[in-house]
């Protein structure tokens, strides 16, 4: 079996930039040398889910019964609640987005309680990675808060190839935890 490479990530778009350097932050939290091993929380990811889905269902269920039972009868006032309903929970859900979640892209708990939360941001046509990172004990006593940025030709080639290991090199510059597990896996 040929090793798939990873595809070109267009190098102006800062959104995909961004998208791709997240999505390699949970696979290398996850496989860290034990016992720095974090172990992935998706109870934010799972209200997100529940909220989206709940209100496309009840969109598809009004929509449905429009199709059906026409104009008419969907002036009920069952309709009217269901439309209600879709509104409040999509403003909940951008609530949820914008003011709970705030860029969280990695949530994750060491076996001895530990906790890191991992948020990430990119300011439109800038070529850095910013990332805020809390690490904290299992008695919720902050151990490490610190805010860091780099640029994403750091680990981006010209022709917009990802390379993890200098992000994981520069996450363990930045983070303590992340150190003493690289200085362990060597």
């Amino acid at each position: 079996m040929a090793s798939q490479a990873a595809p070109n990530v267009p190098v102006y778009s800062g959104n995909d930039l961004k998208s791709t350097t997240d999505d390699a932050l949970a696979p290398y939290l996850t496989t860290l040398p034990q016992p720095y091993t974090f172990a992935q929380d998706h109870s934010k990811t799972n209200v997100r889910f529940i909220l989206g889905y709940s209100a496309v269902i009840i969109a598809g269920f009004t929509f449905y019964a429009d199709r059906k039972l026409g104009w008419e009868a969907t002036q009920s006032t069952w309709v009217l609640a269901a439309v209600a309903s879709y509104f409040i929970l999509n403003t909940f859900l951008t609530y949820w987005i914008w003011a709970v979640e705030a860029g969280e892209v990695f949530r994750g708990t060491r076996k001895s309680g530990e906790t890191i939360s991992i948020s990430s941001s990119c300011k439109k046509h800038s070529p850095l990675y910013k990332i805020r990172v809390q690490y904290k004990s299992s008695s919720s006593k902050i151990l490490q808060e610190k805010e860091a940025e780099a640029p994403f030709t750091t680990w981006f080639s010209a022709n917009g190839a990802f390379h993890p290991e200098p992000l994981r090199q520069w996450l363990a510059n930045e983070v303590e935890v992340l150190r003493l597990a690289a200085k362990e896996r060597k």
